[in-house]
């Protein structure tokens, strides 16, 4: 799930820095699932660069309209892991540590552009461009690892809970959503996730 942040206006660099933080979310929890034995993933073809495999319509519809939305999740089925909930909490893991890892190599690009090409004719789009992907990588990243399910946060925590706790945590996932809409708009969430993104996108691109 995505919520946009306070950006003037979803232009041309907004549209590519989303695509670019959803595909290498998805793809990443797609590689390290078939990586630990589950081929769904690849039978879906979820193996891929292509934002269009990842894109959720109605996501996108929401994020353009609403300014929060979501790709297409990435199925996997932890009846072919070994250790199923170790496992799954390193599938989980994958998609928010691909967006600190990209939000760190853009964040460089990022400084290595103002210092060398700040001048150089067309070289703001770029600049904002990467100024953008690093701030939604980071958003993303940081947005999933709540733990309130269907989000990756919950199924990191769900390993290190007791059983009957991680039990009552499955259950409420389907209000999940509504319970993390509500925390944003009143909780107070939407204030802590700009802040907490903000902070940690100028230690990057300082």
């Amino acid at each position: 799930m995505q919520r946009r942040p306070e950006l003037p206006g979803l232009g041309i660099e907004e549209i590519v820095a989303f695509l670019l933080a959803i595909t290498v979310h998805e793809l990443a929890h797609a590689v390290v699932a078939v990586k630990l034995g589950d081929p769904t993933p690849r039978l879906e073809g979820r193996l891929t660069l292509n934002p269009l495999k990842h894109l959720s319509l109605t996501g996108t519809l929401m994020l353009i309209l609403a300014g929060i939305g979501w790709a297409k999740p990435v199925q996997v089925n932890p009846g072919y892991f070994r250790r199923p909930m170790r496992d799954m909490m390193w599938v989980s893991l994958a998609g928010p540590g691909m967006n600190l890892l990209t939000a760190v190599v853009l964040a460089l690009l990022f400084r290595s552009t103002m210092d060398l090409f700040r001048d150089v004719p067309g070289s703001m789009w770029l600049i904002r461009f990467l100024a953008v992907a690093v701030t939604l990588n980071v958003l993303l990243a940081f947005f999933n690892l709540i733990p309130i399910p269907p989000l990756d946060g919950a199924k990191i925590i769900t390993n290190f809970l007791p059983a009957g706790t991680a039990y009552r945590l499955k259950q409420i996932e389907p209000w999940g959503f509504l319970i993390i809409l509500v925390l944003l708009q009143y909780g107070g969430l939407s204030n802590f996730l700009h802040w907490l993104t903000l902070t940690t996108v100028r230690r990057l691109i300082a």
